[in-house]
């Protein structure tokens, strides 16, 4: 299968299908699942500074938990905790910097203080106004297969989380009509990425299945985002806390670049740096 377009995001391409490239995660939400959440803008400075240096080709910044039963905060709230540093980042760092959020003056905002990629974990179904974004800014939009309460934004499916049968299936059609919102609205081919969504609205065994079959999102023709770090199919397989998550988010991540990732979004870059090149390595030779 040809590799998708190479996507441009100012004087940085990304050549999909020649390695693998890795988002660091800079987490500003102190509800954050795995422990590392960031108060601090000092603090947040450093690991972003130290995450680059250690290979970090895109840096994800949110400011809103995402784990299960969190509890939303407010857009001012949310923009108060990313904009500052994405204003201290931009231009002082070699590499994109990715604004993880679904709400739409957030990402406004974390757009005009210097952030070139907008990650919605909601795949435009809450905000598809973030498409037109995207489009009039010339910038990619990584977009999410998010099954959390679905039935709400995918017409016809009434489950609360996907099923064991048609788990590939449902990502794919609900990839597809993301794809097409974004389309629609005038973003080029080039500029969207999609995300299996691992852990939204999945459970563990999903996430399993989603990886041992990620080959399957191949047929949509565009890079693929994986984000398996620290996630709790970990837990569930070696009983150990987000912390201790290291080396099962290393194995999760070369079988998901055996399978097809181009993008995989981890809090540790430092070790999956090295995952990456090894596994780069083999599979792509």
């Amino acid at each position: 299968m040809v590799n998708p377009e190479t996507t441009r995001v100012g004087t940085v391409e990304y050549r999909w299908g020649e390695r693998t490239f890795i988002m660091g995660i800079i987490n500003l939400s102190p509800e954050s699942f795995s422990g590392d959440g960031l108060a601090d803008i000092d603090t947040a400075l450093s690991q972003a500074q130290r995450m680059v240096d250690e290979g970090a080709d895109i840096l994800d910044i949110g400011g809103e938990s995402t784990k299960p039963g969190y509890t939303p905060v407010s857009v001012e709230e949310e923009i108060r905790r990313v904009v500052p540093l994405i204003e201290r980042l931009a231009g002082k760092i070699s590499v994109p910097i990715s604004i993880d959020s679904s709400k739409y003056e957030v990402v406004r905002h974390a757009l005009d203080a210097g952030a070139s990629i907008i990650n919605d974990q909601w795949g435009l179904k809450t905000e598809p106004r973030l498409a037109k974004l995207a489009a009039e800014r010339g910038l990619p939009i990584i977009l999410m297969s998010n099954q959390r309460d679905k039935g709400n934004y995918d017409p016809g499916i009434k489950r609360d989380t996907a099923s064991y049968d048609n788990v590939m299936q449902e990502l794919i059609t609900s990839l597809k009509t993301s794809i097409e919102i974004a389309r629609q609205a005038g973003v080029p081919s080039e500029n969207i990425i999609i995300d299996p969504g691992l852990g939204f609205g999945k459970t563990w065994k999903h996430d399993l299945m989603i990886i041992r079959h990620l080959a399957d999102l191949k047929i949509l023709e565009k890079p693929i985002l994986v984000g398996p770090s620290r996630k709790s199919f970990i837990n569930m397989i070696l009983n150990v806390p987000p912390e201790e998550r290291l080396e099962g988010t290393a194995a999760a991540v070369a079988i998901s670049i055996a399978n097809g990732a181009d993008i995989v979004r981890v809090h540790d870059v430092k070790q999956i740096v090295k995952v990456c090149r090894v596994s780069d390595a083999i599979i792509r030779g």
